[in-house]
């Protein structure tokens, strides 16, 4: 590159920056007051939509109304990921969806649930709603060439064995669909369906089909329901928690800058740019593609930021390592971005995959945070293989080029970690062992072990009229705090009814005295009528399905991330590897979370799925190396392998170190400056940080060496 067109490159990025800069700007000035240009907020950020519908007829079974809940649940993400459906009582479900302010659209769009009746043209019912899985509108090309609007039913098996023999004695004749005994659709069979889908054709438009599968979708209901109230609800945390997040993120985004600045010099300056760029372009990306931002998305993309610079930190070692070895700076920085590719695709594609399948197979909350991992990872790879390296040459294009500025590898002389591997698993086997103890000893009245929130055990609710309208803020510096004492918990949610003089507040699940406390605390503090003042009890907002869901989402993306490694790798030792690494960090978390009583919510899976893809990329960057070394000498004995192993984990040991020290800072920032809910997620990621970096270090090639020598011979 000619120092002219370097000149031309660096003054672009900076005009860049500069708009994508102002762009962010007005996005986060505008979230949370309303204006056009805002990121979706969640439930807990900017409140929304809350309907309670009422079941219709005999009271229901708990199975009932789960299944209820689930399919609810599944609806309702097409507005929201984070949309919430649970239990009232025995015979209410509500629903929640953030980011609206007018319910009787919601109502409108939604649809009020009813019985869905599949009939015969002598209007005999032979299959109910129940039997439907999934109901969406397409646009296909018929046999004639032109595009037709259907509806594309999926059946449930014994959905499509019942289908199978109806539609095959009544070839010919109408099956209608009946919705709250009003004919929504009269389909003609054509021929006989036996795959479990059908196809219902003649929609004028998109729309209209759009409109039959929605009223198919709400009519698979397992009961009917009808509408009992609905009002637009404030955000569940104080105003405090956006701020202060945002604190945090620009204080350790600085902190971090200066440490890179410090430590990597010219290419530490080139990474502070990259990083704003990357910063801005993840708030543009939440706001262009209407992702729903809640509390844990904010930790998570501020953690992010504290990640991406790992791939800088690969790049700039590498560099360092070929000046060390003679290289000209030019030669250096080409051949380091080369050299450090495949440990930055091998480490972002495993995480990438991970929130593939989490997208697909979770639902709730696991949909969001799978979104937001997704957009980390794609938006860090772009930044560090394409501004950086752009960056980069055009910086020694206009003129600096002393190796001086890039900084000097540090020879290190290779500790014997392979030697001390017994040392490392007895340390590890130690805090395990009395983290367990401690677990065994430390359990709650209930007997369980865990302290779960509100999401997954439900609670109270508690409805009280005050005596006059209460502002977000004026609830979480008056009211909540009360509320505290009494129940001992600091995740107590507090949000206003809009437009009303009424609050709801949701608690763990209140005894009858911690019932009457509450209501003498809020007629003397505040001069309630103590008839104003309602309780009920109420479910979590994640069923069993929804837990189902998450847990198999989880499972499958390890086992890919590993078929990926010992695809990549070609050796299945080294995915065993790093499962006995993960399975470390994840226990170490698990410990954390029950002896430090932190609250097990959403953000729980949030915290396990950020640290085992924080641990595998730790993971793959030493593999990574010394699959590079095994390419250049064919190890034939344990001590061979032994010098290779050693000498790989030296290699990376600044990587490791560094990449550690700026993502610990980001999540120390934000424990430091969180509000409650934002430090109950920090404090078990800090945890887990240092066990990831401990595990990648210190066992993972090391458990890796005793799977690959053993029974061969030691020279």
């Amino acid at each position: 590159m000619k120092k002219s067109r370097g000149i031309i490159t660096l003054i672009l990025v900076l005009g860049i920056l500069a708009g994508l800069c102002y762009y962010s700007a007005t996005i986060i000035s505008s979230t949370g007051v309303g204006e056009d240009r805002s990121i979706n907020l969640g439930l807990d950020l900017a409140g929304g939509v809350s309907i309670t519908y009422q079941v219709v007829g005999d009271k229901p079974t708990d199975e009932q109304l789960d299944d209820t809940v689930y399919k609810l649940q599944k609806r309702v993400e097409g507005y929201s990921t984070e949309a919430q459906v649970y239990k009232v009582g025995d015979d209410r479900i509500s629903v929640e969806i953030p980011g609206v302010s007018d319910a009787n659209k919601i109502l409108e769009e939604l649809g009020k649930p009813g019985t869905l009746e599949f009939q015969t043209e002598d209007g005999k019912t032979f299959m109910d709603g129940s039997a439907v899985a999934q109901a969406k509108a397409a646009t296909i090309t018929n046999d004639t060439g032109n595009k037709e609007n259907i509806v594309e039913l999926t059946l449930t098996d014994e959905g499509a064995k019942t289908f199978a023999e109806v539609t095959s004695a009544n070839v010919g004749k109408a099956l209608p669909i009946v919705y709250d005994d009003e004919v929504i659709s009269y389909p003609t069979v054509q021929q006989a369906i036996t795959g479990g889908t059908a196809q219902i054709s003649g929609m004028a438009n998109y729309e209209e089909a759009e409109s039959l599968a929605s009223q198919i979708r709400i009519g698979s209901l397992s009961l009917k329901l009808e509408e009992m109230r609905s009002e637009v609800v404030g955000a569940q945390l104080g105003e405090e928690a956006i701020s202060s997040s945002l604190k945090a993120a620009a204080i350790g985004l600085v902190i971090v800058m200066i440490f890179m600045i410090v430590q990597y010099l010219v290419p530490g300056v080139v990474a502070a740019f990259a990083l704003a760029i990357y910063t801005t372009l993840v708030i543009a990306t939440l706001y262009l593609f209407e992702i729903t931002l809640t509390l844990p998305g904010i930790a998570g993309i501020i953690l992010s930021i504290g990640m991406a610079v790992d791939a800088n930190v690969i790049i700039f070692a590498r560099i360092r390592e070929e000046i060390a070895d003679g290289k000209s700076v030019a030669t250096a920085i080409e051949t380091g971005f080369a050299r450090a590719r495949s440990a930055i695709l091998d480490g972002n594609i495993t995480t990438l995959i991970a929130a593939a399948v989490l997208g697909l197979r979770g639902s709730g909350t696991v949909k969001g945070f799978a979104s937001t991992l997704a957009i980390g990872i794609i938006l860090s790879m772009f930044t560090c293989m394409v501004v950086t390296k752009v960056l980069m040459h055009a910086v020694y294009a206009i003129g600096v080029r002393d190796a001086k500025f890039y900084g000097k590898a540090k020879e290190r002389k290779p500790f014997d970690f392979v030697g001390k591997t017994g040392i490392f698993i007895a340390i590890s086997c130690a805090i395990i062992v009395c983290g367990c103890v401690g677990v065994g000893m430390h359990k709650s009245s209930d007997g369980t072990i865990l302290n779960y929130s509100l999401e997954f055990k439900g609670g109270t609710s508690t409805a009280v009229v005050m005596d006059k309208q209460y502002s977000i803020k004026e609830i979480d510096k008056e009211i909540v705090p009360l509320v505290e004492k009494i129940t001992g918990d600091g995740n107590v949610q507090a949000q206003a009814v809009e437009g009303t003089k009424q609050i709801i507040i949701k608690t763990r699940t209140l005894s009858l005295e911690e019932r009457t406390k509450l209501e003498k605390t809020m007629t003397k503090n505040f001069g309630v009528d103590k008839k104003d003042i309602t309780s009920e009890s109420i479910s979590s907002t994640v069923s069993n399905e929804m837990k189902t869901d998450a847990i198999v989402a989880v499972v499958i993306a390890t086992i890919c991330m590993l078929l990926y490694i010992w695809f990549r790798f070609k050796d299945v030792r080294f995915a065993g590897s790093a499962v006995i690494a993960l399975s470390h960090d994840v226990i170490m978390v698990f410990i954390c979370y029950v002896l430090a009583w932190i609250s097990v919510g959403n953000t729980f899976i949030a915290c396990m799925l950020t640290i085992i893809g924080y641990s595998i990329n730790n993971t793959i960057v030493i593999f990574d190396r010394i699959r590079d070394a095994l390419k250049k000498h064919h190890a034939q004995t344990k001590a061979a392998y032994k010098e290779i192993v050693n000498k790989s984990i030296a290699q990376t040991m600044s990587r490791s170190v560094n990449t550690s020290i700026t993502t610990f800072v980001m999540v120390l920032v934000l424990y430091i400056m969180g509000v409650t809910s934002i430090r109950e997620f920090a404090l078990p990621l800090m945890v887990g940080l240092l066990a990831g970096t401990y595990s990648s270090i210190c066992l993972a090639s090391e458990i890796w060496y005793l799977l690959r020598t053993k029974g061969m011979k030691k020279e």
